[in-house]
């Protein structure tokens, strides 16, 4: 990071907790004169843990039973950001009893006596309106026996906030952060006496943000599923909250609503979670499907790109294809370079995966998961289609990345079939990427083709340069097919297969045409709210590019025996099933 951006950042410190300081002069509210219902979904099992001093946050496991949660050190900048937005008070409320309520209520009154000055991490625009979202929320919850001056501090602090929000929103960055701002910014307008000054300001920047921020497509810049999602879920909320009043939401903000809900269709696999690219997990457990009901919006998008992905769907079966530039400038922090690589599910079961973003488990692992090998496409040996450029503020960009992302969706002889193309390494080798994925429409079958193509002069000359340097024995490029840790894989028919065994009973067979050298490898799968990343396997296809075509074709189809239907019902608490496997690996 460079000493301008490190100056920035402390400036903007500086000048958060100054305005924080100054807000705590301000009239501060007395009472609400409407409240919105708890909309956010909490885990009863998230809650009891954090009641017993198991602090998990920002992947890291703290146990601390006998101490306040403000007096854990916290081991990363993050952990500190999750305490501070206060989203576990919905895991708490989720349990609801006497001794919940209890911590709840004595961790935030904690919080105003430590922090409501304007001291600590947590004033931010985006952490304050996350914060003040959970507050109002669970007022009931949390108001529920206290005294009139433990009231009075609570109704001062949000009043605090409130006005420190009013000044301080448009230093949000743009996307996620800022519509936590100003979302957070609304409640307290509409709901808190002495505070509907700032719920049409409020309104009308949510509105401009919605038109800037998302595209006709449905689509946010940073091209992450799971962000997406608690965007529309703030759109939803903040909608609901207007309504709850008898006012409407501005038109651009319900036009976005109704962009966003088909697009979150398009993304969501056959097991009801999202697909996990460009730094997005799956989804809170069961937060896409209460965000698309509260929306009201039913709509499907058409055949064709959502948010630069593409999705192939029969049967049983989902496939979604990165099938786009990646995200460019400051929307590139926590991008991927995974440009055409899929995911596939069957029913509830996942089968190819992207290793997932590794943020949580630190720097290597969020480095490792963003690059191409970490993808269940082609990458040339050493090489990923995109690369990290210098960070800047707790991120690193793409740089060189994919410019020109063809695509074309239609019909196949017996289903439907994508074609898509990259020019992510003809800076490099003078090779263009193309894949071809051909879907049954039964879904119990898909058939594809990876091929690496010299096409201008210039890539020729490029290419046998290379070819040149390596004595001729080609470029060496590997497809990696990343399979879910439920996955049980193993090599059949002297190599030339892997079956793939799935928790359902399902069986899969992945084959291939000869023409490379077929592995089973380790791999991992990263995922959110674990301790360390869970061992899985990747099927691995390697060879060589040596001419201006080289072409790789594969399989993947259900074995004879595998029902049309079956019925899946082992289906474990997720965060009970992260515990036990986190104990046993």
């Amino acid at each position: 990071m460079s000493a301008d951006q490190t100056l920035a950042m402390r400036l903007t410190r500086l000048h958060n907790r100054l305005t924080a300081r100054l807000s705590t002069l301000s009239r501060p509210a007395t009472a609400f004169v409407s409240q919105p219902e708890p909309r956010s979904i909490g885990s009863f099992a998230k809650g009891r843990q954090l009641v017993a001093g198991n602090f998990l946050f920002a992947g890291y496991l703290v146990e601390a039973s006998d101490k306040s949660i403000w007096d854990i050190a916290a081991p990363d900048p993050e952990f500190d950001d999750e305490l501070h937005g206060f989203a576990w008070l919905d895991d708490l409320a989720a349990v609801g009893d006497p001794k919940t309520r209890g911590a709840a209520q004595a961790w935030l009154w904690e919080w105003i006596d430590r922090y409501g000055s304007g001291r600590g991490p947590g004033w931010t625009p985006d952490l304050t309106g996350r914060r003040m979202i959970r507050w109002i929320s669970h007022a009931l919850f949390l108001l529920h026996g206290r005294d009139k001056a433990q009231s009075d501090a609570f109704y001062r602090s949000l009043a605090q906030q409130a006005n420190f929000l009013g000044r301080r929103w448009p230093a949000a960055l743009p996307g996620l952060p800022r519509f936590e701002a100003l979302t957070g910014l609304l409640y307290a307008g509409l709901t808190l006496e002495g505070m509907e000054r700032h719920a049409e300001p409020a309104a009308k920047a949510l509105a401009r943000e919605c038109k800037s921020q998302v595209d006709a497509q449905g689509g946010i810049p940073t091209r992450n599923p799971e962000e997406l999602l608690e965007v529309f879920t703030l759109l939803t909320w903040a909608a609901a909250a207007l309504h709850e009043v008898g006012q409407e939401p501005l038109e651009a903000h319900e036009a976005a609503i109704e962009r966003i809900a088909p697009t979150l269709r398009t993304l969501r696999h056959a097991d009801g979670s999202l697909a996990r690219f460009h730094g997005g997990g799956k989804g809170l457990e069961g937060r896409l499907d209460a965000a698309l009901a509260a929306s009201g919006v039913s709509e499907r998008n058409p055949d064709g790109l959502s948010m630069g992905y593409a999705r192939l769907a029969a049967g049983r079966t989902t496939v979604i294809v990165d099938a786009s530039v990646p995200p460019s400038g400051r929307a590139s922090g926590q991008a991927h370079a995974s440009t055409l690589a899929f995911e596939m599910t069957s029913g509830r079961r996942p089968v190819i995966v992207n290793c997932g973003s590794g943020a949580s488990f630190g720097p290597e692992w969020r480095r490792a998961g963003r690059a191409t090998p970490s993808h269940s496409t082609l990458s040339l040996e050493g090489y990923s289609s995109a690369r990290l450029g210098e960070a800047r503020a707790r991120a690193e960009w793409l740089v060189d990345a994919p410019t020109r992302v063809p695509i074309q969706i239609g019909h196949a002889p017996d289903g439907t079939r994508f074609e898509g193309g990259h020019d992510g390494y003809i800076k490099t080798h003078g090779l263009t990427h193309a894949r071809v994925l051909e879907l049954t429409f039964d879904g119990r079958g898909m058939v594809g083709e990876d091929a690496l193509y010299a096409i201008e002069e210039s890539d020729r000359r490029r290419l046998d340069q290379h070819l040149t340097d390596s004595k001729l024995q080609g470029v060496p490029f590997q497809l990696r097919f990343h399979l879910h840790p439920d996955v049980d894989a193993t090599i059949d028919m002297g190599g030339a297969a892997v079956s793939l065994a799935l928790k359902s009973g399902e069986m899969w067979i992945f084959r291939h045409d000869g023409r490379g050298t077929l592995t089973l490898e380790p791999s991992v799968y990263l995922e959110k709210g674990r301790l360390r990343p869970r061992a899985s396997a990747q099927i691995v296809l390697s060879s060589h590019a040596v001419g201006y075509a080289t072409k790789l074709r594969w399989s993947l189809s259900k074995a004879q025996d595998s029902g049309i239907s079956l019925r899946d019902l082992n289906r474990d608490d997720p965060f009970q099933q992260a515990e036990d496997s986190d104990r046993t690996e």
